[in-house]
């Protein structure tokens, strides 16, 4: 987060002496400010994805994610009337979802201008081999205002900063401070009862509340757009029906967990998503909410399983292989990765989650 940190330290210091450095002059900074410089750096300096990064998701495991998310939108502008869309990916990856959805929405007659949201310049070239003639923003606020928009957010909202509250005595904000190069979190100043939801104000100690201001405001921000222009968004990560108690805070480095306070800049942070917080916000702007619904019952009513088998017969010797991808996205993450829809109160249930 770029207001974390002094103008006046240099930008060619690594991450970690900059935030000491910052700490030093205005004292600890909130979990939510370091998690959101730790990963601008992060994303901003390289492609994370694949065995040679430090995870891999749904897209790159099979390209039956990304074809199967693209027939989900074109089914759903189908059945509302096929208007003018711009097609939408936040925090796109490699390109890989928006590839093969767009190979899927074309053999459904849907060609959409498409448009991804993504910082990273890294990023943006593997985006630019497999997506040519993308559109690029640096946030949602400049997506397209004259047409319907359907929005595919994979493993997007994870990465959102996060705010943490912990008990003590009483509630305080969660804060990371620095000592002698070390980066650890601590208890901030008592905060008012009244910002921590009622059930959880009598929590025992050692409780941790986490939200994201930011994923809220993105999702209100897109279910206004979507309500008054037409259109949907499709949210799809590890996440839970919140609020809820307990610390969702991780880091991954080379396929491993890691100490999140560790090594800013060098590894993934991310935190589960309160899928009921973003639904309500949707609401909130005028929205429709669907789900969340579990990755495997969304991937099994779209047709996994007839896709997997057409795969394996015009290429039987990658028939294995094609069983184990879909055994990962719907057994090993079927469960623990969910999905959110929102729609425009004029448009169909979208498929699955009616």
């Amino acid at each position: 987060m770029n207001d974390a940190l002094s103008p006046t330290i240099s930008p060619t210091l690594p991450l970690a002496e900059r935030l000491a450095s910052a700490m030093t002059v205005a004292g600890p900074m909130s979990v939510a400010q370091f998690m959101a410089a730790a990963n601008a750096h992060y994303y901003g300096t390289r492609d994370p994805l694949g065995s040679a990064g430090d995870f891999v998701t749904a897209p790159e495991i099979s390209q039956m994610f990304g074809e199967l998310i693209g027939l989900w939108c074109a089914d759903l502008w189908d059945r509302a009337g096929r208007p003018e869309i711009a097609w939408v990916e936040l925090g796109p990856g490699r390109g890989t979802l928006a590839a093969d959805a767009m190979r899927a929405m074309a053999k459904a007659g849907l060609t959409p201008a498409i448009h991804l949201v993504e910082t990273s310049p890294v990023l943006r070239r593997a985006q630019a081999e497999r997506v040519p003639g993308a559109t690029w923003h640096d946030a949602v606020d400049t997506l397209p205002a004259d047409v319907a928009l359907i929005v595919v957010a994979n493993e997007f909202f994870d990465a959102m900063p996060i705010r943490q509250l912990i008990k003590r005595d009483q509630w305080h904000e969660r804060l990371v401070a620095c000592q002698d190069t070390l980066f650890l979190p601590i208890a901030g100043k008592p905060i008012p009862a009244e910002i921590v939801p009622a059930p959880f104000r009598d929590a025992p100690p050692g409780s941790i509340i986490e939200a994201s201001p930011d994923a809220v405001a993105i999702a209100r921000v897109l279910a206004r757009r979507i309500a008054a222009q037409g259109g949907a968004l499709l949210a799809i990560d590890y996440g839970y029906e919140g609020p809820a108690l307990g610390e969702t805070l991780q880091a991954v480095r080379g396929h491993a967990a890691a100490n999140p306070f560790a090594d800013p800049g060098a590894q993934d942070l991310s935190a589960h998503v309160d899928f009921a917080t973003l639904a309500a916000a949707g609401q909130a702007e005028g929205a429709v909410a669907w789900g969340p619904i579990a990755q495997r019952d969304l991937l099994g009513q779209l047709g996994i399983d007839a896709r997997t088998a057409a795969l394996a017969r015009t290429a039987p010797d990658r028939a294995d292989a094609l069983l184990a991808d879909r055994r990962r996205l719907m057994e090993d993450m079927g469960e623990l990765f969910r999905a959110l829809a929102l729609t425009a109160p004029s448009w169909p249930a979208p498929a699955a989650f009616a």
